[in-house]
């Protein structure tokens, strides 16, 4: 069994893999939500698990700074945790529409933080566990289909 990986805890790096995947997962199902629905209440439930998962993920972030892990290993849960941020302040806090009509000097920060982070939390685990990090393709994969398939529908 790994106990450490050559950047941190090995208990952290699955914690952020398991973030990643929950969260492409969860994002997937809501684009598919607006698929079946035509609307986001959904999706907009499937927000509030994603703004959890950032709390296992900063303790995560945590853990990788502390044990002064390489900035691969925590910059990918920081952008995340930003991201989540952004996202309660434009859509829990101040209410701002910007999807459709697109608002861009919302929505360009919002995907690069949102897709930044996927990819910033699913890297390390190229290196660590090749098997794991597939995982993540696909899910990823999934994430971007089902995307595709929403924006195609006009709901996306």
């Amino acid at each position: 069994m790994q106990t450490s990986t050559a950047q941190g805890p090995w208990w952290a790096a699955v914690t952020v893999w398991a973030v990643v995947n929950a969260v492409n997962c969860l994002q997937s199902a809501g684009f598919i939500s607006r698929v079946l629905t035509g609307g986001m209440a959904i999706n907009h439930v499937l927000g509030y698990v994603m703004v959890a998962l950032a709390i296992p993920g900063a303790i995560a972030m945590v853990v990788f700074i502390r044990a002064q892990s390489g900035v691969l290993q925590w910059i990918g849960p920081a952008v995340y945790l930003a991201f989540i941020v952004l996202m309660i302040i434009v859509e829990d806090v101040l209410h701002i529409e910007f999807r459709a009509p697109a608002r861009y000097g919302i929505l360009v920060p919002y995907l690069l933080l949102f897709f930044g982070a996927i990819l910033l939390m699913g890297l390390p685990m190229f290196r660590a566990n090749r098997g794991l990090w597939l995982v993540t393709v696909v899910t990823t994969v999934l994430l971007l289909g089902s995307m595709g398939l929403a924006m195609h529908k006009g709901v996306g």
